[in-house]
């Protein structure tokens, strides 16, 4: 259905893609991954005619229309919410546009253009576009009472929503989306994955989510040596696949039936998980497809994260009693109480990110609360990452082992030794170290504060956002790390599959009050009460 030929990409002497040709077929969807840097929002914007490759070619079947989910926020503003959804298919809003003007100015003359167009607008199912754009926007959290609202009045979260609306309206043949899961809560986020884990056309999306990417993605389209090349299955299969292949390659003496059959019990141990999901739909004939010979070692580099505590913590952690907390006479929550005890590892989410950063400031000593106390246990030892770390990285003096040094607690620390070890596990290593600390990227940032984390050595860990600007590969490493980290949690992310896999404990933080429960993130959406529970205190 849509093709890639010999399509090459070079930015002065930096090669991106070098004669790429690859497929990309009906009923499949495919989660392109890479390494930050290797060119995946570059190559959608290619295959949406965003940019022009140095050479080569995109071929889309004729009479196929492709859909592309748009990043340009403000680009609708003059139109309305519903107009904004109705424009993701072009041709049908060219239709219904002049159809609409003819109307407006109608005379004999028009008449018989206008019959064309009536008969090209049913056979493009024109008369329930408005009815079918209203379902799409109310899937996705948008109340009818926003449909006839102008883009340019709409909050930045929302329009998102709406932007989604529009690449998936009309049925398209092929869907290009890049990060479609920024800015969506949970329950939006699982809609998206039940709607494409059952679409049947072609979907091609970049995501750092690894849990969309399993839900939704039949191929992971892994980008790598400036090459593309599909692998069935979803991310975690490639991932545990190509790891299994590289510790494979290390073991020279194994002979080759022993891994031989080493890969075929993986991959029916794989089957056998895939059958028992939840998201085991009839989409996912991914199973069926696997070949060993598609099975390889990845060449990504995953940073080293190793959190160990220089102490162990008694049983109380932290005790919190009727905490409050609002902003310009808003309130961001209130009476939220916690006992944590030893092995805590709490998810603390709320529907408002001002709430959940507001709740780490607070206990951290940087803001005051409105109301409420705190008590950290007396064998506790702390470490924060903030969502806005922007302050630790001011000064344009320090180079990474400089910055770093800041936060030895002896003199014996300061080693440059022992402090580049730290910045080699989050793969800063020989010049890299040395790198002026005001010029790093946001994942860059967010690999220093880590390293710094893990040099304070706490028995508390705290982290707000964590994956933010992260790569798949330092999300993957880190969240393995939080997993075996045998200290106490309090963490908040967007990502499910940490939330999923890290915490035993879900706090959330509303403005009239708390819910807070001993057992799994996917236990506590799935819970028909709590749900209900939730609707009330946000109301």
């Amino acid at each position: 259905m849509l093709t890639v030929n010999n399509l090459s990409v070079q930015f002065g002497k930096r090669i991106l893609f070098d004669e790429v040709n690859t497929t990309f077929t009906q009923g499949n969807c495919y989660g392109v991954i890479g390494a930050n840097g290797a060119g995946k929002s570059t190559f959608l914007k290619i295959l949406a005619g965003d940019i022009d490759p140095t050479s080569g070619r995109v071929f889309l079947e004729p009479g196929k229309r492709m859909s592309v989910l748009n990043q340009n926020h403000n680009m609708f503003d003059e139109h309305t919410v519903l107009e904004t959804v109705m424009m993701g298919n072009k041709v049908l809003f060219a239709v219904k546009s002049e159809m609409d003007a003819l109307y407006a100015d109608y005379d004999d003359a028009n008449a018989d253009r206008i019959g064309e167009l009536q008969v090209q607008f049913e056979e493009m199912n024109g008369w329930n576009a408005e009815s079918d754009a209203g379902a799409m926007l109310s899937n996705l959290g948008i109340s009818s009472d926003m449909h006839y609202t102008l883009m340019g009045e709409v909050e930045g979260k929302l329009k998102v929503r709406v932007l989604l609306a529009q690449a998936l309206f009309g049925n398209p043949d092929v869907l290009v989306m890049d990060e479609p899961t920024n800015d969506l809560d949970f329950e939006t986020i699982s809609w998206l994955e039940n709607f494409l884990a059952n679409y049947e056309n072609t979907v091609i999306v970049v995501s750092h989510d690894r849990h969309f990417l399993d839900a939704v993605c039949t191929h992971i389209s892994d980008i790598d040596f400036s090459k593309i090349n599909h692998f069935s299955g979803n991310y975690t299969f490639w991932y545990e696949s190509s790891q299994l292949a590289a510790r494979q390659k290390a073991q020279q003496n194994k002979k080759a039936e022993e891994k031989k059959a080493e890969l075929e019990e993986f991959i029916r141990r794989f089957s056998a998980n895939v059958a028992k999901s939840k998201q085991a739909t009839s989409r996912k004939k991914m199973i069926d497809k696997l070949n060993l010979e598609e099975i390889k070692p990845s060449s990504r580099r995953y940073p080293a994260i190793i959190f160990d505590v220089e102490r162990e913590a008694g049983d109380q952690i932290l005790h919190i009693q009727n905490l409050a907390a609002s902003v310009d006479g808003e309130v961001l929550f209130k009476n939220v109480d916690l006992n944590m005890a030893k092995g805590d590892k709490v998810v603390v989410f709320s529907k408002d990110s001002r709430a959940t950063s507001a709740f780490y400031e607070i206990i951290n000593g940087n803001q005051i609360a409105d109301a409420g106390t705190f008590d950290w246990g007396i064998t506790t030892t702390q470490s924060y990452l903030p969502n806005d770390n922007s302050s630790f990285f001011t000064d344009g003096s320090l180079n990474l082992v400089d910055w770093l040094r800041q936060f030895v607690k002896t003199e014996e620390e300061r080693d440059e030794v022992y402090v580049r070890g730290f910045l080699g596990k989050m793969i800063f290593s020989g010049e890299e170290a040395l790198k002026k600390c005001t010029v790093l990227s946001g994942g860059e940032k967010v690999r220093c504060m880590l390293s710094r984390m893990m040099m304070i050595r706490a028995n508390v860990l705290m982290l707000d956002e964590p994956t933010n600007h992260l790569d798949l590969e330092s999300i993957t490493a880190f969240n393995n790390s939080l997993k075996n980290f045998k200290g106490s949690v309090l963490f908040t992310t967007h990502d499910h599959e940490f939330a999923q896999t890290v915490a035993n404990r879900v706090l959330e933080i509303t403005p009239n009050g708390v819910i807070d429960r001993y057992m799994t993130f996917d236990e506590y959406l799935d819970d028909e009460k709590i749900q209900e529970m939730r609707k009330k205190m946000y109301s």
